[in-house]
């Protein structure tokens, strides 16, 4: 495992987020840096870095274990009182692109685990994203 910064983790785990089905979107590429932008979170984020981090969690990534590693460095790097931000961050990079799809529900089910979420927690969560994204 990597020894992360939380903001970089977070970074780490939205990238993931958007990778999980194969490919990025350029939706979630701008779902991610507006919240790089504008989230308390992030205040203090140097948006210099984000090519670097991302390039380090793409070769983390291309790893077998990659997604287990990611998530380990999230729950190593990032306070436990911020899971369910780091939750939601996720879910926000999945809703981004209105139709979430197996292997990213399946990463926001390994995250639901790993951050012991409950149901009615990660529940409303997923629904503040899906009202966010509805389209008329």
């Amino acid at each position: 495992m990597a020894d992360l910064e939380p903001q970089e983790a977070l970074v780490h785990l939205m990238v993931a987020m958007a990778a999980a089905d194969g490919a990025v979107r350029e939706t979630e590429l701008r779902e991610l840096s507006l919240l790089l932008q504008t989230l308390p979170v992030f205040s203090d984020f140097d948006l210099s870095a984000l090519d670097d981090m991302v390039r380090h969690c793409s070769a983390i990534l291309d790893r077998e274990d990659g997604i287990d590693e990611i998530i380990g460095n999230v729950t190593a790097a990032v306070p436990a009182n911020l899971y369910e931000t780091a939750y939601a961050l996720a879910v926000e990079v999945a809703a981004s692109d209105v139709n979430a799809n197996q292997p990213e529900l399946r990463f926001l089910e390994m995250l639901r685990d790993a951050f012991e979420l409950d149901r009615l927690t990660s529940g409303a969560i997923e629904h503040s994203a899906r009202v966010r994204y509805r389209r008329l």
